[in-house]
């Protein structure tokens, strides 16, 4: 990916960039994406660490609110102060850091921009969806390529 994507909030108070080829793009049934989100699933699309950065003024923290995940404490989720969209999240195992496909700049008709690149490959934590999905993606237990395929 050439160009940097962008993304935000809803609100635009908080804004992102990424750069770089994602290291995976799947919509994720697991149940703290549930939770979190309020939704069956999201789209996640985790990068390298260094490839996501913020580009909303500093000081960042009078922007960003913060959840630290008591089941997962070594992942950190970032939202919104002011409209409390949670926009990336950090692994500080991994070193990765994921944003959510919904928060990525869209052209004029409402697509998200480079979704050739970012487009989902896969369902992952299919096991404890919410609701069937009948596509052509792959379906997996955990992630794509590293757990027991579902359908």
């Amino acid at each position: 990916m050439s160009t940097p994507l962008k993304g935000s909030c809803y609100c635009k108070s908080v804004t992102y960039a990424v750069s770089g080829a994602p290291v995976l793009s799947a919509f994720c049934h697991c149940t703290q994406c549930q939770r979190l989100a309020a939704s069956p699933f999201v789209h996640t699309i985790h990068f390298e660490g260094s490839a996501v950065v913020w580009t909303h003024s500093e000081p960042h923290d009078d922007r960003l609110d913060t959840f630290v995940n008591p089941i997962k404490p070594w992942k950190t989720r970032y939202r919104c102060k002011n409209c409390g969209v949670c926009v990336a999240s950090r692994n500080s195992k991994t070193g990765s850091c994921s944003v959510w496909g919904a928060t990525l700049e869209r052209d004029e008709d409402g697509k998200i921009k480079a979704w050739d690149v970012v487009k989902p490959t896969a369902h992952i934590f299919y096991g404890t969806r919410m609701l069937e999905v009948n596509d052509e993606l792959g379906k997996w237990e955990g992630y794509e390529g590293k757990s027991n395929r579902v359908a």
